[in-house]
């Protein structure tokens, strides 16, 4: 009987800009003082536990506002214009561990908003309506900026009027670049389009390698909480080449049932995936192909 093999993708787990938070957080709670984070620090329920377990205290925008004199860390998503008003007027102290992709992203779009004549233009966003990021980008336009979440929304884009397109950093290149087509195709000749390619290569060169790791396995197992865009986008990606794909949160989720046949079982995460959690799925999975044999 051939034996099971077993292998975690090098390249899934935390893009840098969550190890930055992280470290950040971990470097302040072992400081022993009290530390809030707004809104989860990563969209991963057991990462979230594991810091709240070291004293983390994770609050909502609303929590934020009633807060004096404490320290408050901001996670890799980044924040709106606001967010630090609120926090000079509170004296409260940021530790501030946005990821510079997203900063610089910031920077740009406020800038674009900030022009002569900014109120004859779209200023446009691919990307998830409600999402932390998308927030903070929408935020340094004061809220004027239009989010599209996918193809079909384009078409509701005044295509009379300047467009300048950007993306959130999580996004997928293949759709990006669908949405660029489209309006292409549709602008008036007597406006202006710009876009500007703002995808994470760090995220977005995951793709193509997920694709050749969910392929060259016949199970493969995206561990990913289910709050995570990229969780969702990849994961995806992953079915896409093998429909033996299974989107988990946790190693309890997979049962013997699950494993019957798979000679080559491959596990994967996003970027908010600790790499312990991928490690503990392996050793779940271990654990119940070594059971029947200590039964017989």
């Amino acid at each position: 009987m051939k034996q099971t093999t077993i292998e975690i993708d090098k390249d899934s787990g935390f893009c840098f800009g969550v190890v930055t938070a992280i470290h950040k957080a971990e470097e302040e709670l072992s400081k022993g003082s009290t530390l809030y984070c707004l809104g989860d620090i990563v969209h991963n329920s057991r990462e979230v536990e594991r810091l709240k377990e070291m004293g983390l205290i994770t609050i909502d925008h609303q929590e934020f506002a009633n807060l004096h004199n404490v320290k408050v860390l901001l996670r890799a998503h980044g924040e709106p214009p606001e967010t630090y008003d609120i926090a000079r007027k509170n004296n409260i102290e940021i530790i501030d561990a946005t990821c510079p992709v997203v900063l610089r992203l910031q920077k740009r779009i406020k800038q674009e908003y900030m022009q002569e004549k900014a109120d004859d233009k779209q200023i446009v966003i691919y990307g998830k309506n409600g999402h932390a990021e998308v927030l903070g980008l929408v935020g340094q336009t004061q809220g004027k900026a239009i989010v599209i979440e996918k193809l079909e929304e384009v078409s509701r884009l005044d295509f009379n009027k300047d467009i300048r397109l950007y993306s959130q950093t999580t996004k997928s290149l293949d759709e990006f670049k669908e949405i660029i087509a489209y309006i292409k195709e549709h602008i008036s000749p007597n406006v202006t389009f710009q876009y500007y390619d703002t995808i994470c290569r760090q995220v977005a060169n995951r793709i193509p390698n997920i694709r050749r790791f969910a392929a060259a396995h016949d199970l493969v197992f995206f561990v990913s909480g289910k709050k995570s865009s990229n969780g969702k986008m990849l994961f995806n990606e992953c079915l896409k080449v093998n429909p033996n794909s299974h989107l988990i949160e946790n190693a309890n989720e997979i049962n013997e049932d699950l494993l019957a046949g798979a000679t080559s079982i491959g596990i994967c995460g996003a970027t908010s995936t600790p790499k312990w959690l991928m490690e503990e799925t392996e050793q779940h999975i271990c654990q119940i192909l070594q059971s029947p044999k200590d039964k017989e």
